[in-house]
């Protein structure tokens, strides 16, 4: 197994770590706010970890039992070498983290493959969940027409991609994804390897989503690697599509509170379809204009101020 090395994170932010073995694994976890309080879960996708929740543990840990989770393989999280990376496997270490640490009346925050790893849980055991906040993400089902922009994430993975690559440096993508760098500066630092001469906020955000792969062999980054490759473009035989479906279907029935907010310039996961799946939920839907697939990285604070009125309403 590969464990990030605790020196790289010091500094990242200020929370204190906690670890579950629940699902056979050192899994880390966020666990901030009163311990009375309502508990609210952020649940990050790829290529990210708990870090891009940074903006919203303080602030929403004043009135919520804030937990945010490292998938297996990413963030502080253990990278097993004898697991299977498969979206399944994700969702079942996060039920057995919730059974573990005994959450209910559960607020839900998701993005990317949050959504189909902690919407499987809502569907699955909504008895444990009270309020959905859906951000940029999706569910499979045989009607959903994906994007160019997934098509091309999911070939870049592909052997001979740009991303089929050792230890790919994918912090820099959080970087130009943010804004914080040219597309002239990632190329050559992404692909051979040269110093992007990044400084300020874009290097305390370099450090931020490097810190946890930055001196890890190889096999560190199978979590990386797996998520891309589970996009179920054309095919049920890959990323748990007929349990997504069914989850899909079932969430369409959801009856209680949900909210979706969304970054419309995402070029993955598009403006009109979160419009649609709002719609088909009979949910509110708070458009953020300028924000990307990362709205977390970019729009902290206003989500963060979305998020408590849509639980104040």
């Amino acid at each position: 197994s590969v464990i990030p090395a605790e020196a790289t994170l010091q500094g990242t932010w200020p929370c204190t770590p906690h670890f579950s073995d629940a699902s056979g694994f050192r899994q880390h976890y966020v666990d901030e706010g009163p311990r009375e309080a309502q508990v609210l879960i952020c649940l990050h996708g790829e290529p990210t970890w708990g870090y891009l929740y940074r903006n919203f543990i303080p602030r929403l840990s004043e009135q919520y039992r804030v937990i945010v989770p490292d998938h297996m393989g990413f963030g502080k999280s253990e990278t097993p070498q004898d697991r299977v990376y498969t979206l399944q496997t994700h969702v079942e270490n996060l039920e057995r983290l919730i059974d573990d640490l005994k959450l209910d009346d559960i607020t839900f925050v998701c993005q990317d493959w949050g959504g189909p790893t902690g919407l499987a849980q809502a569907a699955m055991m909504p008895e444990r969940f009270d309020h959905l906040v859906i951000m940029n993400t999706w569910l499979h089902h045989p009607e959903y027409e994906y994007s160019e922009g997934i098509r091309r994430w999911n070939a870049g993975w592909q052997q001979g991609g740009n991303f089929d690559r050792p230890e790919p440096d994918l912090g820099l993508m959080m970087v130009m994804s943010a804004g914080l760098m040219s597309r002239e500066q990632y190329v050559p630092a992404f692909m051979q390897g040269e110093d992007p001469q990044l400084s300020g906020a874009a290097a305390a955000m370099y450090q931020g989503f490097a810190a946890p792969y930055k001196g890890l062999p190889d096999a560190g980054y199978n979590g990386f690697r797996r998520f891309p490759l589970s996009i179920p473009l054309d095919s049920y035989h890959n990323g748990n599509a007929a349990a997504q479906t069914m989850h899909y279907k079932t969430l369409l029935q959801w009856n209680k509170s949900c909210h979706f907010i969304w970054g419309c310039t995402d070029d993955v996961f598009i403006e009109d379809w979160g419009r649609q799946w709002a719609q088909q939920m009979n949910a509110p839907f708070d458009a953020i204009p300028d924000a990307g697939h990362f709205p977390q990285n970019t729009h902290g604070e206003r989500l963060v101020e979305l998020i408590l009125q849509g639980r104040s309403q």
